[in-house]
């Protein structure tokens, strides 16, 4: 049995190898001798990780399941029921299918491995998991430098949570308001068609409804992993009771099947333009939740020992099998809706962004002559429960980088912080003109940050660091070698595609518009 023998500064080394994960300091990646990986015993890989650790964790998820269920609950979101069927439908239908799944196998099961890999073997928030990367002070004059890449996912992950949990309270509102008479959505909220003239008052029935969201969050947070590991089972498994009864409801209507088959019928032209492959990268990691630093903030709670690799199949696969699910049954009731309307074209009951969710589905939901508060009830107590799933993860992410800066301050108080202050922003939001920034922010806070990060992830670790390197630290932890899938896809693969689709984005841009509209100049200086 191999021996550990504890070196200066903390740091374990074992059969002449020195983890480059854990040296923080005066490590020289030449001296460096390859490690025997088989004489490592379960007992040394826990001590060597929970030494390393200097993120103040005073537990683990309670279970194994507990970490697949939390994956489950982030990654399967409001992105799967209001992004995902307008996205597909608006870029070639079916034909979309073809160039997301290929996007999934080489770009995002990649990334959601990677990131679950970082987590649990640093143990550490998304923005101290570059300490793990000794070796850049070959490249870089100041390995703080590297902490910036953490720091833009959890500005990401912040931002879109922000906006999250502006839709969470609409959500929250529909909720309430189905249980009258008359249904919210008849009587359709003042929008501003510019933002050229201000973007007016919050509105306070909202603003209490944010409120309740953030308080929401709070309640999941404050505690940590264990107020977090008791809730996640509902938040992952409850959308699914609500999305079947929504679905088996959805394929009895009259005119559903030709719903179903607008969204799913292929467009093969649209697999040759760009911008279809483009809206599948930006679809999946808003999907994944890849890039915006909940994955790292979760597996940090795992077991050293844990297969992550074996959750990260599941969640993905059940994430793209929820979006067709999702597709399904939105554009089924969708199509009774152009049926009622005595229409056979589809599009006419369309709407894009949140119009999908909170226009165009509620008004279907309206014209059911079987109980229709009951399905409009259960349809928003599913989007607000997907709501909280997802922000619990990103807000949670923020959490994990100030904790990791603040560790004499009680973590509720941290909690308390970043809600508070997260309410605060998310009242933009919520104003006549808050779908403009909904939009801006969701472009230039989170997928375009987003692209950016995946990018620099990519080339830190595997042409930077090194994917042999990288390698020998997750055999060393896992105790075997990952695949030749992986390795491709790291090593070549997914880092040429992301950087493929970031000069593509760069090179084609455009000033961004909502509803045909385009924003003013000083937009983007807020």
């Amino acid at each position: 049995m191999a021996k550990t023998e504890k070196i200066e500064g903390g740091i374990y080394k074992q059969s002449g190898y020195t983890n480059e994960a854990f040296q923080l300091d005066g490590f020289d990646s030449h001296e460096n001798v390859p490690p025997d990986y088989k004489t490592a015993t379960h007992h040394d890989k826990q001590q060597e990780h929970s030494e390393s650790s200097t993120v103040n964790k005073e537990t683990e998820w309670g279970g194994r399941l507990e970490f697949l269920m939390a994956c489950i609950a982030t990654s399967v979101g409001l992105g799967n029921v209001w992004r995902f069927p307008f996205t597909a439908y608006e870029n070639g239908g079916g034909a979309f299918l073809i160039p997301y799944i290929i996007v999934l196998i080489l770009v995002g099961k990649p990334f959601y491995l990677l990131e679950g890999l970082l987590g649990q073997f640093t143990n550490r928030s998304c923005a101290k998991t570059w300490y793990m990367t000794p070796a850049m002070k070959d490249y870089v004059a100041h390995r703080d430098l590297l902490l910036g890449l953490g720091y833009s996912q959890a500005f990401a992950g912040f931002c879109v949570v922000s906006y999250y949990c502006a839709l969470m309270a609409l959500t929250l509102y529909y909720l309430v308001m189905s249980f009258q008479s008359e249904l919210p959505w008849k009587v359709v909220l003042q929008e501003y068609e510019s933002i050229e003239n201000g973007i007016g008052a919050p509105s306070w029935q909202l603003a209490i409804c944010l409120f309740l969201s953030w308080a929401c969050i709070f309640g999941v947070l404050f505690r940590g992993v264990k107020s977090t590991g008791k809730v996640v089972y509902f938040l992952a498994l409850f959308p699914y009771v609500v999305m079947t009864a929504l679905l088996i409801r959805a394929v009895t209507l009259e005119g559903a099947v030709n719903g179903i088959l607008f969204f799913v019928t292929p467009k093969w032209d649209a697999l040759w333009k760009p911008t279809v492959w483009y809206a599948a990268i930006t679809q999946c990691f808003f999907s994944l939740s890849v890039c915006f630093g909940p994955i790292i903030s979760y597996s940090s709670y795992n077991n050293f020992g844990h297969r992550v690799d074996r959750d990260v199949m599941i969640v993905t696969t059940l994430d793209t099998f929820t979006s067709l699910m999702a597709g399904c049954t939105i554009f089924g009731i969708l199509g009774n809706l152009a049926h009622e309307m005595g229409t056979t074209d589809i599009s006419k009951v369309v709407r894009g962004g949140t119009g999908l969710a909170f226009i165009s589905y509620p008004d279907a939901l309206s014209r059911f002559t079987f109980v229709p508060q009951l399905f409009a009830v259960l349809f928003f107590v599913m989007l607000f429960v997907l709501g909280i799933g997802s922000a619990v993860a990103l807000c949670g992410a923020v959490f994990n980088v100030f904790c990791d800066h603040l560790p004499r301050v009680r973590p509720w108080l941290v909690v308390l912080g970043v809600t508070s202050f997260g309410y605060v922003v998310s009242l933009i939001y919520i104003t006549p003109g808050g779908q403009w920034f909904i939009t801006l922010v969701d472009y230039y806070g989170g997928t375009f940050v987003a692209i950016i990060v995946g990018v620099l992830e990519m080339i830190t670790i595997f042409w930077m660091y090194g994917l042999s390197n990288f390698l020998n630290d997750m055999e060393f932890m896992l105790g075997k070698r990952l695949g030749i899938y992986w390795r491709s896809c790291w090593l070549l693969i997914t880092p040429l595609l992301m950087i493929v689709i970031l000069i593509y984005t760069c090179a084609t841009y455009e000033p961004l518009m909502y509803d045909g509209v385009r924003f003013p100049d000083y937009a983007y200086g807020q």
